[in-house]
């Protein structure tokens, strides 16, 4: 932490003093003048200096922190620097920034770690397994005579009674209900097991404990059903027609497929697999690091965690406050909750930097446009709007540092 005092006095504090009162004379209301006419020593009477000083010390907070970067070029800067007017007087302002610098990062063993990356199969298994799930895609309904079967799609009409009365949300019509999916409250689907298309039935059961609507957490209640309609699900063939809808080049066979499948899943695996491995090489290095991070680091990467959260939870439709009162928590807690992620990444982050500088590791603008046309062209992007996305090129830069450094860390 660095505490750094900026002053600004003789005339470029008189002009921003009286720019001040100019922008605060127009709005003013006094009795006898119109707005922007009253002389400063009414204006003041009324309104005080105090006013005139902190609209002109904000008016001078960008050429403060000019001054500040300007008088610590040095220093590397790493979090929002906190900033406060310590003293104003008609002659000068001063300011006071406490600036949070890059911690010192003392580097243990970080090549030669040990970590294996773990070997890569595919079993017939996951292959079978794999190839049922594309089929189940293209899953036939056919209507069915006779008795609802567990795996049977039941088309129902239903509405839920509590002591005689309907309660909200417990009524659909034409609902397909897929039995066997616990899509219902438990007892619900068996007791439609066995129904037939067009019987009746009600329904006796009790919500579960844990139901998220209090007035009817463990309350018995009964369910009007009527089946109109029973469909069996029917996986496909692996005939002709089948490739043809998947639509996939050089697939004409069930062998061409598995093939397919199987390369798939390796290259998942492959993935997953290497970002273990990362993952382990960082933690393994990281217990060799030792690096006192500043609490106020720690706090801006929970907030940019936190924000992607969000991000994440609206393209689901939820708010961060509806996410608060389904958790029965708040945003204290969530942030309690992301500060050990927060700290493992601020420790990775400067133990990279620290490795890429010991390495001199450096990305020219060439590598890091080539880079970028490769992963606009990857993302189906205009280059300059992937740019755009991704912070500018200097970010690129960066992200190709820390890559590398990755791999001192496989050595």
């Amino acid at each position: 932490m660095k505490e750094v005092i900026i002053k600004i006095d003789g005339e470029e504090w008189k002009t921003a003093m009286d720019k001040a009162f100019k922008k605060l004379n127009k709005d003013a209301k006094i009795d006898g003048f119109r707005p922007g006419k009253a002389p400063k020593e009414i204006f003041i009477k009324k309104y005080g200096m105090t006013s005139i000083y902190m609209e002109a010390a904000e008016a001078s907070l960008n050429k403060a922190y000019e001054m500040m970067l300007e008088k610590n070029g040095d220093d590397v800067i790493v979090a929002q620097p906190e900033v406060n007017v310590s003293a104003v007087t008609d002659e000068y302002v001063e300011f006071k920034f406490n600036l949070t610098l890059k911690p010192e990062v003392k580097l243990g063993k970080y090549t030669g770690l040990g970590v294996k990356k773990e070997e890569v199969k595919v079993t017939k298994e996951e292959v079978s397994e794999a190839l049922k799930q594309m089929q189940e895609r293209y899953i036939e309904n056919i209507d069915k005579e006779g008795k609802v079967e567990n795996g049977d799609i039941a088309v129902i009409d239903f509405e839920g009674f509590k002591d005689g009365v309907a309660f909200d949300g417990g009524k659909g019509e034409d609902y397909s209900l897929k039995i066997g999916s616990n899509t219902f409250i438990p007892g619900f689907e068996e007791q439609v097991i066995g129904m037939e298309k067009g019987e009746e039935k009600d329904i006796n059961l009790s919500f579960p404990d844990d139901y998220h609507v209090d007035e009817l957490k463990g309350q018995p209640v009964v369910f009007k059903v009527k089946v109109k309609e029973i469909k069996e699900q029917k996986l496909p063939e692996l005939d002709k027609d089948f490739f043809e809808d998947l639509g996939m080049e050089g697939i004409d066979s069930k062998e061409s497929l598995e093939k397919q499948l199987e390369e798939n899943i390796k290259a998942r695996k492959e993935a997953e697999a290497d970002n273990k491995y990362i993952d382990d090489l960082l933690e393994k290095a990281a217990k060799n690091t030792k690096i006192d991070i500043p609490e106020v680091i720690i706090n801006e990467e929970i907030d940019r965690i936190i924000k992607q959260y969000e991000e994440n939870l609206k393209m689901q439709g939820i708010t961060l406050e509806m996410f608060y009162k389904f958790t029965n928590s708040d945003e204290q807690a969530l942030r309690d909750q992301m500060k050990e992620e927060a700290t493992k990444r601020v420790t990775y982050r400067l133990m990279l930097e620290e490795i890429a500088n010991k390495e001199n590791i450096e990305v020219t603008d060439e590598q890091a446009e080539t880079e970028a046309t490769t992963l606009a062209t990857k993302y189906q992007m205009d280059k300059d709007e992937f740019l755009k996305l991704f912070g500018g090129l200097e970010m690129v830069k960066y992200d190709l540092k820390m890559r590398q450094a990755i791999e001192v860390l496989k050595k």
